[in-house]
Parts: C-alpha cells; sequence; structure tokens
C-alpha cells in the first residue's frame, strides 16, 4: 500500500499537471467497492468544478475544489473535495482521450484542457468520496492522527511515551500519526537504534525524539527519490521510485545489515512483517 512519500509524491505531481483545470464531466465504472460516496454525490461535487489544488491529507490525495459564483462575478469560491486513497494497486492517471482504456478504470474525469484523469485500481482496495464544503463541513476532509512531517519533537513524545503497545504497531496507528506505513516504520526504528518489538511505554525521552527525527529525515529523503516502488506504485507520470534502493531493513531478511553484516531477521507484531537487525537495533 502507498504510504506518505508515494502519496505525497503523486499529489506533487497531479498538483503541477491539473491544477486550473475545469472537470467537464466525470464517468464512474460499475464496481461499487472504490466508492465511498454515492456516484450520484460524486458525480455533483466534480462536475463543472474547478481544481484549486491537489495534496495530501494522511494517506489519501485531496482536490480542493472551486467554483465561480452564480452571477459570473468575483472570486471562485470552496465548493467541495474529492479525497482519493489509493488502497493497494491504484493509481491516478493524466491522460489524452484516445489513450488505451485500462481494464480496470474506475472513475474518468474528463478536463476542460482535453485531457483525462483516470483512476485505476485492479485489486479495488482504493477509495473515492467526495465533501461537499458548506457550513456543515466549513473544514473539510481531515486525518485522524497528527501529520508526521510537521509534528514537533515534543509531542510526538507525548504520543508514545505512554503507550504499552510495540512501538511499531504504535508508529502504524493513524489515530496517532497519519500517513505512516511499514516501510517507514522499519527504516526509522532502525535508524533509533530501537526494536520493533519494544514496549512504546519502555523508551526515553531521548530515544524517543530520535526516533522521531530519524522518521521525519527517512520521509523526507523517501519523498525526494519519488517514493518506494516495491509493489504496483508509480508517480503521476507513470515512473517508478528510487527509495527502495536505499532501505537498509525492509524488505531485507536474511541479508546482511548494511552497519554491521548481522542478518536482518522479520517477525510478526499485530500481523505485519517488520524488519530489524538484532544487534544494531535494542
Amino acid at each position: 500500500m502507498p504510504e506518505l512519500p508515494e502519496v505525497e509524491t503523486v499529489a506533487r505531481g497531479l498538483d503541477k499537471r491539473v491544477a486550473g483545470d475545469v472537470i467537464e464531466s466525470v464517468w464512474l465504472g460499475e464496481k461499487p467497492e472504490p466508492l465511498k460516496s454515492s456516484a450520484t454525490e460524486i458525480a455533483a461535487v466534480l462536475e463543472r468544478a474547478r481544481i484549486a489544488k491537489v495534496r495530501r491529507v494522511g494517506k489519501h490525495i485531496v482536490f480542493d475544489l472551486e467554483r465561480a459564483p452564480r452571477n459570473g462575478r468575483g472570486k471562485a469560491q470552496p465548493h467541495g473535495q474529492w479525497i482519493v486513497h489509493l488502497g493497494m494497486t491504484g493509481r491516478m492517471q493524466v491522460t489524452q482521450p484516445d489513450d488505451e482504456l485500462l481494464k480496470h478504470t474506475h472513475a474518468v474525469l474528463k478536463l476542460k484542457s482535453g485531457r483525462e484523469l483516470r483512476f485505476v485500481d485492479p485489486r479495488r482496495f482504493g477509495r473515492l468520496a467526495v465533501v461537499r464544503l458548506d457550513a456543515k463541513a466549513a473544514a473539510g476532509f481531515a486525518a485522524p492522527g497528527d501529520e508526521p512531517l510537521g509534528s514537533e519533537a515534543h509531542r510526538f513524545v507525548e504520543l508514545f511515551r505512554k503507550r504499552k503497545t510495540p512501538i511499531k504497531s504504535a508508529l502504524l496507528n493513524q489515530k496517532l500519526l497519519s500517513g505512516v506505513g511499514n516501510i517507514y516504520a522499519d527504516e526509522a526504528l532502525f535508524r533509533a537504534g530501537i526494536r520493533p518489538r519494544r514496549s512504546a511505554a519502555s523508551l526515553t525521552r531521548e530515544q524517543l525524539r530520535k526516533l522521531h527525527g530519524a522518521l521525519i529525515a527517512v520521509l523526507k529523503e523517501a519523498i525526494a527519490l519519488g517514493g518506494s516502488s516495491v509493489s504496483d506504485y508509480v508517480d503521476a507520470d507513470g515512473k517508478e521510485g528510487f527509495f527502495q534502493l536505499q532501505h537498509r531493513v525492509y524488505g531485507r531478511e536474511g541479508e546482511p545489515c548494511l552497519v554491521c553484516q548481522t542478518p536482518i531477521k522479520r517477525v510478526i507484531i499485530a500481523g505485519r512483517s517488520s524488519h530489524y537487525c538484532p544487534h544494531c537495533q535494542r
């Protein structure tokens, strides 16, 4: 599943390519799984809306939409949001109308520029939803937890220091931090020298501050390299990321640690694979 760096990369790419364009019409496929909002509601919010900005919120891509006033005077006003979760295999494609329509395409937005914005998802774990911006939902979509890249060290320490769950599980709790997934939790724990099974409550404030710094560093490095392409992930231009070449523990079970040569181990914590070095991480 795409994690924060991959979703951030896709959102930035889409923002450069479609921000300012207008959605003229919407086609939605027959499969019900991707639609978290009804097809009628999605079409009503999207059609005739201008894409003001595309950004990431947690692991979601958010299209901020606006419409011109009905009398044609004044500035465009916030109208709604299109919320896209990529799931396991979801992709957002900016295409020409005559480009091949892939088999697992679930949404096609025709743009005023003549291009199309398509959502493709073979496994159908992705989700599409809309939010109307009115008096009842003025703030729009929000992630349930803190934004990792914007978190302060003291806040990070307070979030985790009394948790009795394994620190790896705590990092994956989207109600605490929204966006962190398996890859970057493993990589951050390695850089901080902390084993994934350690109880979060057993960590000192200094260890948590070190983990906070390691997590932000690894997320920023991954974004700079376009994310990790370990499965089906590609960015908005259809290109793979390169951060998988920098993985120090994730996916390297049995291979020598890049620091001490000890074989990397893999354990299951709360149903999720965790990779670590038994020598470098305590």
